[in-house]
């Protein structure tokens, strides 16, 4: 990703999972973004951190809006598992993933998290995941 010029749409997306606090536990929350429009195509919550909740929300994203050229993601277990790997081969996307000193390549997903959180979450105690859904929807 270094010193690549991302100038179209669908050139390049990314995807990151964060944490959502409840009152009681914990939600963790998949989106996956276009880099050039910093738009969320997708995204899903989960209570567990296993890979399938982010396969789901590739799959919505890739059925809507075609495949990336490129899509890239840190090297955490779920976008590392051959479940997510092998949608995004399927789709003909080329897999880049994050080096140890690479920060910059996951930056507009992260600024993404630090407004979701100050701007919804931490404003919004919620109680379910029914209601989780439903604000960060909004």
């Amino acid at each position: 990703m270094r010193d690549l010029p991302i100038n179209r749409l669908n050139q390049v997306w990314c995807a990151d999972i964060t944490y959502i606090p409840m009152r009681r536990g914990y939600l963790y929350l998949v989106a996956i973004m276009d880099w050039l429009s910093r738009r969320v195509l997708s995204w899903r919550l989960s209570n567990t951190m296993e890979a399938e909740f982010c396969v789901a929300a590739l799959k919505k994203a890739l059925a809507k809006f075609g495949a990336p050229e490129i899509f890239n993601t840190d090297q955490g277990s779920q976008f590392t598992s051959q479940a997510f790997t092998d949608v995004l081969k399927d789709a003909g996307a080329r897999i880049s993933m994050d080096c140890k000193g690479r920060w910059l390549d996951n930056v507009f997903i992260e600024r993404l998290w630090r407004s979701l959180k100050y701007e919804c979450v931490y404003l919004n105690a919620f109680e379910t995941g029914s209601q989780a859904r439903q604000g960060i929807g909004e």
